[in-house]
């Protein structure tokens, strides 16, 4: 059975953070680069897809860091794939370049940012960081096709599409970067409730990920003052 999923760590914990990739000299290199961030800890190593289909989803991890180009499965299929079985997870895609085709699709997928392989550690921690706060880590270019996918959505009229004004008022929290522990405190509900809100909400705007979330709400906001 699944673990439940865990809220990001508090200020001073660890993050706990798991790796798809499938070279080994590549996989040995990150893992001692994240384990030599303050604070961070690589758990979990996998070196392929269907590696990470099979552990992640038993693990307790904050953060994946995700190989845009697996073998058999990429990393685009894997985070399609994973990120409903671990919809509290952030999913960071590692990419040679910022082709923005490429991390556009992976964004499509559900994953929550991408992160160059070139990153220094503190832009690595900087990334994990924004991802755990509620942030999307992205380029301005990649943020906007996000948006302009959603314009091209046909608008759902449908009562059930609707966000109901709890969900509206959580998902706005979300837009300001609180996480879900913070927005339960917040609203003084448990951390189950806004779990399960934020699983209503995903289903009707038809998203997979907590940036495509904030995207399609900030997009929505801005339609409603034009």
């Amino acid at each position: 059975m699944n673990k439940k999923p865990e809220p990001a760590p508090a200020a001073g914990k660890v993050v706990r953070i798991a790796l798809v990739e499938d070279l080994p000299d590549v996989r040995d290199s990150w893992t001692r680069l994240i384990d030599g961030i303050p604070n961070f800890k690589c758990v979990c190593t996998c070196a392929s897809g269907e590696e990470a289909l099979r552990r992640l989803p038993e693990e307790t991890v904050n953060v994946v860091l995700m190989d845009i180009r697996l073998p058999r499965m990429s990393g685009i299929a894997c985070t399609a794939r994973l990120k409903p079985l671990i919809p509290h997870t952030q999913i960071l895609i590692l990419t040679v370049s910022a082709d923005s085709d490429t991390v556009f699709r992976a964004l499509e997928a559900g994953a929550d940012g991408y992160l160059l392989k070139r990153s220094s550690p503190e832009e690595l921690q900087a990334a994990v960081l924004d991802v755990l706060k509620g942030g999307v880590p992205m380029t301005s270019e990649i943020a906007r096709r996000v948006i302009a996918s959603f314009r091209r959505q046909p608008a759902k009229s449908d009562a059930a599409t609707r966000l109901t004004p709890r969900e509206e008022e959580i998902l706005t929290l979300l837009a300001k970067g609180f996480v879900s522990k913070e927005i339960a405190g917040q609203l003084g509900v448990s951390y189950e409730t806004v779990r399960d809100h934020l699983k209503h909400i995903y289903e009707k705007l038809h998203v997979h990920s907590r940036g495509e979330a904030v995207a399609r709400f900030k997009e929505t906001q801005e339609a409603g003052e034009e």
